[in-house]
């Protein structure tokens, strides 16, 4: 195990990707949008559909983002006919004029005081769409999930093929996610310059936030774990901070993602502040570089989750589990596989072979038996024809501070 108190090199952004970061509104190039829109007509005529409604709320539903490249604020509404400019409703009258300007190849109006759906719904009838050929992608609610039922009779769900679409990424996109890791890499960096003893969880999501909106980065997640080393009583990061000040003698462990638009990195690091790791926190910090190590090893094109799973045993014989998942497909959501370890399963094992082009999230979260002390370390990784690619520049390191 290596711990370390040095400054290293803060990570680096090749040219290619700093111009994409530089962009006024940085867009996907038109072949990449098309490649998608082809993917999608390919599902909805598997599915039998001819229109499909692509919904997003409160700044979630992926879809719309990733086909016009809009990202929902309080409500949008696509609908997408293959061969015709798409027609987008969004909810707040104020953020048409950006949407227009985003969404460039879509028609985009406003959806009215109430729900979007109606005018979608309008639309689809002016398209034609016909009882049993209407489909979704996105999280509609089951009121807007009515209003489309009793228009279209039975409605297709899109959302598993979409998923699927996630899981592979493009060349752009993969460059894309880059950005994301190199953003959330700069917060590393900024805690290990910043945080010490007298700081507390607050202060730590400002270090976090100030490393990367400068440069036009967003928060997607900031989580942290703080405990006495001599006395631990939290394993895993916690989703909201508290007024806890780091105190010497304390182990400090995060999860952070920084978005770039839609992709972000995930990094995952342990600290020890003002103090040099317990052997406990040795021990544990030494059986998450063996777990990701012996991971990171068998992830390539054809391997399985019972593979991953077997490969983390090394977790259990040192007599130890996990709180956390341990592997998870990343990028444009939480996706499949989504895998824990033999002694803290994530549910049954899916039926799936790891491909390339696949991004994954290593991140062994190595806890004792009482859930009392824990460490995290973990990286965003792209599956390759021969492995994997760490998208992430920050050392896997135990950090002291």
């Amino acid at each position: 195990m290596t711990v370390t108190s040095s400054a290293n090199a803060a990570p680096v952004l090749p040219a290619k990707l700093q111009a994409i970061l530089e962009q006024d509104t940085p867009r996907f190039s038109t072949s990449e949008m098309q490649r998608r829109r082809s993917a999608v007509a390919q599902a909805m005529a598997a599915k039998g559909v001819d229109h499909i409604v692509v919904y997003g709320a409160d700044r979630s539903g992926g879809g719309v983002q990733w086909l016009t490249g809009w990202p929902v604020t309080t409500e949008a509404a696509v609908v997408l006919t293959p061969g015709r400019r798409d027609a987008m409703y969004i909810h707040y009258f104020n953020h048409i004029p950006l949407a227009r300007q985003i969404a460039k190849d879509a028609d985009v109006d406003w959806g009215g005081e109430e729900k979007a759906i109606e005018p979608a719904i309008a639309e689809l009838k002016r398209r034609g769409a016909k009882a049993d050929r209407v489909g979704i992608i996105g999280p509609l609610g089951y009121a807007a999930h009515a209003a489309l039922s009793a228009a279209f009779g039975r409605i297709a769900d899109l959302n598993p093929n979409y998923i699927r679409m996630r899981m592979i990424k493009s060349e752009e996109e993969l460059d894309w996610l880059r950005i994301g890791a190199y953003l959330s890499d700069l917060a590393i960096v900024a805690l290990r310059s910043q945080a010490r003893p007298g700081v507390n969880e607050i202060e730590l999501g400002d270090i976090v936030e100030r490393s990367y909106t400068k440069l036009g980065g967003t928060n997607r997640i900031h989580y942290f774990g703080v405990t006495p080393m001599s006395n631990p009583s939290c394993c895993v990061p916690k989703q909201y901070p508290s007024t806890r000040k780091l105190q010497s003698g304390d182990v400090f462990f995060t999860e952070i993602s920084a978005n770039f638009w839609d992709y972000s990195g995930q990094v995952l690091r342990s600290f020890a502040i003002d103090a040099e790791p317990t052997p406990l926190y040795r021990e544990l910090h030494q059986v998450a570089e063996e777990a990701y190590a012996a991971v990171s090893a068998v992830l390539r094109p054809g391997a399985t989750p019972q593979d991953v799973v077997a490969a983390a045993g090394v977790i259990e014989r040192a007599g130890f589990t996990t709180c956390d998942d341990l592997v998870h497909g990343y990028g444009g959501g939480y996706l499949p596989p989504v895998l824990g370890s033999q002694s803290r399963p994530a549910g049954p094992l899916p039926a799936i072979a790891f491909e390339a082009g696949m991004t994954v999230v290593v991140q062994p979260n190595i806890v004792t038996k009482d859930q009392r002390a824990g460490v995290q370390l973990g990286d965003l990784l792209h599956i390759t024809a021969t492995g994997v690619e760490p998208l992430h520049q920050v050392p896997r390191e135990f950090y002291r501070i």
